[in-house]
């Protein structure tokens, strides 16, 4: 991909540092039902370390060094279980068992129309209780690419309305290049649809350092797929030329926010990536932040990445009583496109019997020289 090659140059790796490699394992609460969660800490050598709970397979917490080499947590959250089980706009969980909108919360598959939980009108990141809301079991061990965690659930059949019971696998793992590897897999014994995502918010300047409008995006995305005022895709698949939402070269993400509409006024699209079922991960986006340094790069098979920029955000107090405010964060949701199921040109989220779904998608941290 050439046309990255001007913005990757000027990146380097992160300083060694004398850490050895580790996972802490820690209780982190009950949910209201009596629920035990977990928080498993990874920590790669270079001093990178990442959060994930057992609640919603959540990103808590991801420390990064800048140019000088000063850590910062760079996604939002919250200290505690509670935060979270009160209900938050998705900070760092799994969505699923479909990501993304399904249009009036209905759709039909074989002949037969489900109806899933939670449409207001549109059925969002997996109905009312959707993966972000489930416990999962989980299961660290240091492996050759890093210390790593495996996460399992068990959806049921039925379960917000969706067909198949589907056994679902996470693992996330911390590499050496201070990449952090999602890779997802599920079967089911019916015919149903899944597209699973992390909802990650990042903000390279630190969780509690401000608006993100300055922050550097690149994706390598020429097409998009618009949306009525719903955010509801149309079924259209159009370019980005001469639109506010071009970012094939490298712009700040605050210079044309005023010009997307939306209510309220913000990124919250999906881009066409090009790329097909099975094809290898390629990297499809890059931030930069130029104050710290700091710059994420994301590497993934999906065919659709959903860019959004904490338009809804206000009223969140977050780590460290953090108040989170709009634009205080962006999301990159690798995924296949919102409301699939309803769209026939779109790629299809069908799964079966006897297949396997697979996705891979990775954010890997370096620095500026």
């Amino acid at each position: 991909m050439r046309w990255f090659l001007s913005l990757t140059a000027c990146f380097s790796a992160f300083s060694a540092f004398a850490v050895e490699p580790s996972i802490a394992e820690a209780p982190f609460g009950k949910t209201p039902a009596g629920e035990a969660v977990t928080a498993y800490t990874l920590t790669n050598a270079a001093g990178t370390k990442v959060k994930i709970l057992t609640y919603g397979g959540i990103v808590a917490e991801f420390h990064a060094a800048d140019r000088n080499g000063k850590f910062a947590d760079i996604v939002l959250g919250f200290d505690d279980l509670a935060g979270y089980t009160a209900g938050h706009p998705y900070f760092g969980c799994i969505t699923g068992r479909v990501a993304n909108r399904i249009g009036n919360a209905k759709f039909k598959l074989e002949g037969k129309e489900y109806t899933v939980t939670g449409g207001n009108p549109h059925a969002l990141h997996g109905g009312k209780e959707g993966f972000d809301k489930k416990v999962w079991k989980g299961e660290s061990s240091m492996t050759a690419a890093g210390p790593s965690v495996k996460l399992t659930y068990t959806s049921k059949d039925g379960e917000e309305g969706f067909p198949g019971a589907l056994a679902t696998t996470v693992v996330y793992t911390l590499g050496k290049d201070n990449d952090l590897k999602i890779g997802y897999m599920a079967t089911t014994d019916k015919t149903t649809i899944v597209n699973l995502t992390n909802h990650a918010y990042f903000n390279l300047g630190g969780h509690d350092s401000g608006d993100i409008l300055g922050h550097m995006l690149q994706l390598s995305a020429d097409k998009y797929t618009p949306g009525d005022k719903s955010m509801l895709p149309t079924g259209k698949i159009q370019p980005v030329k001469g639109t506010p939402f071009d970012f094939t070269t490298a712009t700040p993400i605050g210079a044309r926010i005023k010009d997307t509409g939306g209510d309220p006024v913000g990124y919250d699209l999906n881009y066409v990536n090009g790329t097909k079922q099975h094809d290898a991960a390629k990297l499809v986006a890059i931030v930069a932040d130029p104050k710290s340094g700091r710059t994420l790069e994301v590497i993934t098979d999906q065919p659709g990445i959903q860019f959004y920029t904490g338009n809804f955000l206000g009223k969140e107090i977050g780590k460290g009583k953090a108040a989170y405010q709009q634009y205080q964060a962006f999301c990159l949701e690798a995924q296949f496109f919102p409301d699939s199921p309803n769209q026939p040109t779109f790629p299809s989220i069908v799964l079966k019997p006897g297949e396997t779904y697979r996705q891979t998608t990775t954010y890997r941290m370096s620095v500026a020289k």
